[in-house]
């Protein structure tokens, strides 16, 4: 364990180094979203209660997407590239041979990124929008705690998702193609662009039971309290968590999988 905390607070030391990088990454966070904040403003103007929100907590649910935006890596980033860039040179192959589990060993540098991308890119933002308009944050400690909870899962649950797709490099040529989907569908998935809670009948129960909702969408449901209390907050929580266990081990699997097809091809 003591190996995989130092892994993380390299990952964290990393990208503290890119200064001018987080700079426009918070300079553009903040922008986009006062663009996504009228843009909400005028919606819930013609319908108040639209997905169960007014528009105090709708607002909320923008300014906070934005500052879980970089950490998440809701619209790309993170480590998946380097990962399928490292299959492709055969640098994979130095990755395996330390005495360490690979899906843990990067797991760690993930959060480790995801750590400082919360606190480099998520304050300020966050603080634009409490100054510019009326958010609906919670002012129960126990509230917050939870809501820390479950990002922390949802950030586990986008590791793995984005680690089924470093993995297969394994078999494609170009990860490019895969990732620009995935990115497309976790914008939409996640409930970035509109809560989850807008899209009426089975399309919306469908979506909200996919892992995405996992990532954004249930994070911000516990923050504004429409799972109030520990007691029923636990269904929310849990239904993280059992998307994380299935991911990480359809992961490791795949990890498996791709390490027996190194040794059969002699890498």
């Amino acid at each position: 364990m003591r190996l995989y905390l130092t892994v993380a607070a390299g990952g964290f030391r990393r990208f503290a180094t890119y200064g001018t990088a987080t700079a426009a990454g918070v300079f553009t966070n903040t922008v986009f979203g006062f663009i996504v904040a009228y843009t909400y403003v005028a919606l819930w103007s013609e319908r108040p209660d639209l997905g169960g929100y007014d528009q105090a907590e709708a607002l909320t649910f923008v300014w906070m997407s934005q500052s879980l935006l970089a950490a998440g890596a809701l619209i790309g980033g993170g480590f998946q590239e380097e990962l399928q860039e490292r299959i492709r040179t055969g640098d994979i192959a130095v990755d395996l041979y330390r005495p360490a589990d690979l899906q843990m060993w990067w797991l760690a540098a993930d959060l480790g990124r995801a750590g400082f991308q919360l606190l480099g890119r998520g304050v300020v933002p966050l603080v634009a929008g409490a100054v510019a308009f009326r958010l609906a944050l919670p002012a129960e400690p126990g509230r917050w705690l939870l809501f820390l909870v479950s990002v922390f899962l949802g950030l586990v649950v986008s590791f793995a998702l984005r680690y089924l797709l470093g993995l297969a490099a394994f078999w494609l040529l170009d990860g490019q193609g895969i990732n620009m989907m995935a990115t497309v569908v976790s914008i939409f998935f996640s409930g970035m662009l509109l809560p989850l809670t807008v899209f009426p009948g089975g399309f919306g129960e469908l979506v909200r039971a996919l892992p995405w909702a996992a990532m954004l969408q249930v994070p911000m449901d516990v923050l504004l309290g429409k799972h109030a209390g520990a007691g029923a907050a636990v269904p929310a929580l849990g239904f993280q968590l059992g998307w994380a266990l299935v991911l990480l081990g359809a992961g490791r699997l795949l990890q498996s999988a791709a390490t027996r097809k190194v040794v059969v091809q002699g890498g």
